[in-house]
């Protein structure tokens, strides 16, 4: 049985093609794909960027896409007893696929597996979910959710829990002034997840008026557009001059790093998110010998998932407003077009739509 996929050969070699459908080995999963969304790491991989190909890391040609959710279309041997998941449960697995082995895996810090295989990005081990069908491995991460969850709640599962632990690695406090630079899909989650901590002041930093607006909504005390206003200066002004407790960086550009080394006070703390295209440099000078700041970084969403669930589930966070666009999988270019523009925020692939 043949399917549709969406297969990266290589930068800027991307195609719609029909595949052969996989069929589940000794517990695996096989998915049928909800919905898959378009991160700023795929649009870096298509283009080129060298994180993905000077290595190379990808190994092409593999399916695209690491944001998505399914159903349990059918189970291999052992596989539901495996997973604790059975034949039409709404489903997730974590985007990286640990191989259980090496120093990381067996000291629990799973996320940082050296191997580092994850969806979307290496052939057969972890093909992704730009498809109509995907396999999750045995030694994939899963997780239930519940039946009645939106889709486009469920398809942002993975971009908030990336946000969760982001806002977990400040150690947010309530009397942090706390600024988040970067309001697309997953700074603003990181705004709402944020302000359920209570933190005295919350401030958004972005060059568009449209998501600080979201931002606002979600929490927000403070938004700052650097096009019009001094934003090192605005968070001073806040702080008798002394600069916030804890600063995210989550715009992805070499400005938010040099932004943030100069808003955020002595002895406070940085935490790095991003997925930078090219290297960028600062004056490290001001990390060590005239701030002495904790320098924290964040990488993908371990432990978050069922927190991420629970949230939505719960209505703690939304989708709403961030989720402004579906696309079918042969509509595959458009959608990675939109998803670069600032009108849209989250912009997801439906399998099996027109």
């Amino acid at each position: 049985m043949d399917m549709t996929a969406v297969v990266c050969h290589g930068p800027k070699d991307y195609r719609i093609e029909t595949i052969r459908r996989p069929e589940p080995k000794d517990k695996e999963l096989l998915v049928r794909v909800g919905a898959c969304g378009i991160c700023a790491s795929d649009r870096k991989c298509w283009s080129g960027a060298g994180m993905f190909w000077d290595i190379p890391w990808v190994k092409a040609p593999v399916v695209a896409g690491h944001e998505f959710f399914g159903f349990v279309e059918a189970a291999g041997p052992g596989a539901e007893e495996h997973h604790g998941v059975a034949v039409g449960d709404m489903v997730i697995a974590e985007q990286i696929v640990p191989c259980g082995t090496c120093r990381y895996c067996r000291d629990g810090q799973y996320w940082m597996c050296e191997r580092h295989d994850i969806f979307g990005f290496q052939r057969g081990v972890a093909d992704g979910g730009m498809a109509e069908y995907m396999i999750y491995p045995a030694n994939a991460r899963v997780h239930k959710m519940p039946a009645d969850l939106p889709l486009e709640d469920a398809a942002i599962v993975e971009p908030l829990a990336c946000a969760i632990h982001a806002v977990e690695r400040g150690t947010i406090g309530f009397r942090d002034v706390v600024v988040i630079a970067g309001t697309g899909p997953i700074g603003l989650f990181m705004v709402q997840v944020a302000a359920l901590l209570t933190p005295k002041t919350l401030v958004a930093v972005d060059l568009s008026d449209e998501r600080l607006a979201l931002a606002k909504r979600y929490g927000a005390d403070v938004c700052i557009n650097p096009s019009r206003d001094d934003a090192i200066q605005v968070v001073k002004d806040l702080t008798d001059g002394y600069g916030c407790d804890v600063y995210i960086e989550a715009s992805g550009a070499p400005a938010g790093v040099t932004q943030g080394l100069q808003m955020v006070r002595k002895l406070g703390r940085f935490v790095e998110f991003s997925v930078f295209g090219k290297e960028t440099s600062a004056d490290w000078s001001i990390i060590g010998d005239r701030k002495e700041l904790d320098i924290r970084g964040a990488h993908l969403g371990p432990r978050a998932y069922e927190v991420a669930i629970d949230l939505l589930a719960r209505g703690k966070v939304t989708s709403d407003g961030i989720v402004t666009d579906t696309y079918a999988l042969g509509d595959w270019e458009a959608a990675f077009e939109r998803s670069a523009t600032m009108e849209a925020v989250k912009v997801l692939l439906v399998p099996g739509t027109a």
